[in-house]
């Protein structure tokens, strides 16, 4: 702890904490700053000006991001028949039904994304209080209940992120890992932007996007904005 402290304290020396950088500033500051044994998760949080509290302002979705995020997601579906052994061949790492369930049921989750077909929702609905808590429920919104389970686990695994309002308002996900070259992270933020704002509610009123921090898992966020 000391040393992560020590860390952090050397790190608010390279840059003023008051100020809003330009993207490509902030990129170059936040990697500076990822001195961690591992390769540390870029983060993006934007605070916005909607009410998470108001159904029609709870804004959720997923965002392509063109060079991936640098983690490996595992993937569970729930399919029967044809539509199993095309998520078998798409690279699924987990493919079942009521087997899937069970497994779910006894606490057994060794996966980050879910998708089912709609002919089986039935059956996930059953295991829904255990998926929905930790962000796993499949949901057709976000191209989780599908029957193009091939498309779905390829958008899953080629960098797919999903985005949702948290409390007062703020968004945050990964969007690339430190060892990240510059123009890719800087591609796949602008990318993760512009979903996002483009995913306005109606009823936001005032300034929409209030601020934008970015940081390293183990580093402290550096404030930015889009360059003109």
């Amino acid at each position: 702890m000391t040393k992560i402290v020590k860390r952090l304290k050397q790190a608010y020396k390279t840059f003023d904490r008051d100020r809003t950088y330009a993207l490509s500033e902030a990129i170059k500051l936040v990697k500076a700053n990822a001195k961690a044994k591992f390769d540390e998760t870029i983060e993006i949080a934007m605070n916005l000006s909607v009410d998470a509290k108001k159904a029609d302002q709870n804004i959720r979705g997923v965002v392509q991001l063109p060079h991936g995020t640098g983690k490996t997601y595992r993937v569970a579906v729930f399919a029967k028949g044809v539509k199993a052994e095309e998520a078998k061949k798409a690279g699924a790492d987990i493919v079942g039904a009521e087997d899937l369930m069970e497994m779910i049921q006894a606490g057994n989750m060794p996966f980050d994304r879910c998708i089912a077909t709609p002919d089986l929702m039935g059956l996930v609905g059953r295991v829904g209080k255990i998926l929905g808590p930790r962000g796993l429920m499949p949901n057709p919104k976000l191209g989780t209940v599908t029957l193009d389970v091939e498309a779905a686990i390829k958008a899953v695994k080629g960098g797919q992120v999903e985005y949702r309002t948290e409390k007062a308002g703020l968004v945050h996900s990964g969007v690339g890992r430190a060892s990240f070259d510059d123009k890719s992270l800087l591609e796949n933020i602008q990318v993760f932007v512009d979903v996002v704002t483009k995913a306005r509610p109606a009823g936001a009123k005032g300034t929409y996007i209030k601020k934008m921090t970015l940081s390293s898992t183990m580093g402290p966020g550096v404030s930015f904005q889009l360059e003109v």
